[in-house]
């Protein structure tokens, strides 16, 4: 995204930054949606393989939403952060040619942290099975 094409660069840098996580919950919602469906239909029509692979891939949805709002460049939460805190585009930028190096350190170091993402990600999916699957 070029920054000099947006109208308001703190406002559409936030929306474009929440735009791919909103996706992945979108994503997974959609998912449910067809699963909800699909249990519905007799068995000879809906595959089993496919009811059996709907949630893990909503799983992993759901993972890639929370995942990229972590705070660390290049993820889309870094941006958020950025305007929140209001840190200056060359403070960002100078901590951004790090980010990949900072993320796998805090990935690897910090195991919770990724254990956290994993959690939430299985909490929201199993809110969305019981509201979906057992109204």
């Amino acid at each position: 995204v070029n920054p000099s094409n947006l109208s308001s660069r703190k406002r559409d840098d936030i929306l474009i930054s929440m735009a791919g996580p909103a996706m992945n919950l979108i994503l997974a919602f959609v998912l449910m949606c067809v699963l909800r469906i699909l249990i519905e239909l007799p068995p000879s029509i809906s595959s089993s393989t496919i009811v059996e692979k709907i949630p893990q891939i909503a799983l992993i949805s759901l993972f890639l939403c929370f995942f990229n709002l972590i705070p660390i460049p290049p993820l889309d939460g870094s941006h958020v952060m950025r305007h929140v805190i209001g840190m200056s585009e060359e403070m960002y930028y100078s901590i951004a040619k790090w980010g990949f190096l900072i993320l796998i350190v805090v990935l690897n170091f910090i195991p919770f942290v990724g254990q956290a993402v994993y959690t939430i990600s299985k909490a929201l999916l199993y809110f969305m099975l019981k509201l979906l699957l057992f109204p």
